[in-house]
């Protein structure tokens, strides 16, 4: 189905200079077309999208073209038909018509083609095979207008046969849905997801967790996990989570109080994890060094409470003793599974993100000009100096360090 002028290009197109490349493709006897998620979500009235483009020259006519006419290309995928184009320090994917060989899950063997259909019929869902060129003109294939209007998320012809060609599907099925979905979920997707739910075994854990981390960052992530759950799609990688209505919790507060959302403390709330649990889940996932650190402290530092965070005096000390980042993240994930929004939410905020940080700057010399005599006991006195001064809430000076410093000494000598 062509429409004439659909789309205000406008939306679509930030970096005039663009247009610069439909000229030259079309000088040299070829098509140039907006096409997947740059076309569905400016028609879904979504911005801030990454542009893709299609082709029927082959990769070769493209460099040739580009290099006659002064665009730079860069060699980011030609041997799967991709070629990155140079434009005003912005670079597009331009992939060539393709039509799939042999698929066998993970990779497919394609040739190119020029034939726009045929193109489209290989991509995975309705809504993603789209395409719009310079004018604003679209052409669907497979009334992909008419399901994001009504929020059906559906595969194109034959689920089954689509989710072969690549199991990541069946987590792309979800992640779109969760976004464009606007009723039930189609009942043959669903039927196919389950029934090829073990081919996601086939897949590498990071392509695993880099959708879900999509669907979990996505407004309706809470209604989508429990389909996924109920028909046990995750069963070969994670436990059911046991706390949606307290990550829905998170959701509405964060959306509330303008946060950035974050996919780790989503992901903790839906599993309120022990420290085995927490270290498990990151290792299974491969979170990074400093991620898994991060959501393992979560659970490790379990008795912090939610009333710990109602006194700047009690902030500062957690922010003392864990950092910004920890107390930002652990007061947000108390609240969500105690379901509770603190009267002076914003205040408790404003306080963790802005309250300086107190420095204990009584050094091992300053052990020693108190008098210690036996070096040894130097880091067993500073530690005692510290719970003490953090006891005081910070008050203690120089002086009055130095004052316990040797009260503490004498003790020590005394004792031994």
């Amino acid at each position: 189905m062509i429409r004439d002028n659909y789309i205000d290009i406008s939306k679509l197109v930030k970096n005039k200079g663009i247009f610069k490349l439909f000229r030259t493709v079309e000088n040299h006897g070829g098509v140039l077309r907006f096409v997947g998620g740059a076309v569905r979500d400016t028609l879904a009235g979504i911005s801030n999208f990454d542009i893709d483009l299609a082709t029927d020259l082959s990769p070769e006519e493209l460099v040739e073209a580009c290099e006659e006419n002064g665009l730079k290309t860069v060699p980011i995928g030609i041997k799967f038909g991709t070629v990155g184009v140079l434009i005003n320090k912005q670079l597009f994917e331009v992939t060539s018509l393709r039509k799939d060989v042999q698929t066998d899950g993970r990779h497919a063997e394609v040739e190119f083609t020029s034939d726009w259909n045929a193109d489209a019929s290989r991509r995975d869902l309705t809504i993603n095979a789209i395409y719009a060129d310079e004018k604003g003109t679209v052409f669907d294939y497979y009334n992909g207008i008419d399901d994001l209007e009504k929020g059906i998320v559906r595969f194109i012809g034959n689920a089954g046969q689509r989710i072969k060609e690549d199991y990541l599907r069946i987590l792309r099925f979800f992640r779109f849905y969760s976004i464009f979905g606007k009723g039930k979920i189609d009942d043959k997707a669903l039927k196919a997801c389950i029934e090829n739910k073990d081919g996601l075994r086939s897949l590498s854990i990071e392509r695993i967790r880099s959708e879900l981390e999509k669907i979990m960052l996505t407004s309706n992530a809470v209604k989508t996990l429990r389909i996924m759950f109920e028909n046990e799609i995750l069963i070969h990688f994670l436990p059911t989570g046991k706390n949606p209505e307290q990550l829905q919790f998170l959701i509405n507060l964060v959306d509330k109080h303008h946060i950035p959302h974050e996919f780790l403390r989503r992901f903790f709330i839906l599993y309120e994890p022990d420290e085995k649990l927490a270290e498990n889940l990151a290792n299974r996932l491969k979170f990074s060094n400093k991620e898994k650190e991060l959501f393992v402290s979560w659970a490790v530092y379990n008795d912090i409470v939610l009333e710990d965070f109602f006194s700047a005096e009690s902030v500062k000390k957690l922010l003392y003793q864990y950092g910004r980042e920890f107390c930002f993240n652990k007061f947000l994930i108390l609240a969500s599974l105690g379901k509770k929004e603190p009267e002076n939410f914003d205040e408790i905020v404003n306080q963790i993100k802005n309250l300086e940080i107190p420095v204990f700057s009584f050094k091992g010399k300053d052990v020693i000009a108190a008098g210690i005599s036996d070096h040894r006991h130097i880091r067993q006195i500073l530690n005692q100096l510290e719970k003490i001064w953090i006891e005081s809430g910070f008050t203690l000076s120089y002086n009055d360090l130095s004052e316990q410093a040797g009260v503490l000494i004498a003790t020590l000598e005394k004792a031994g």
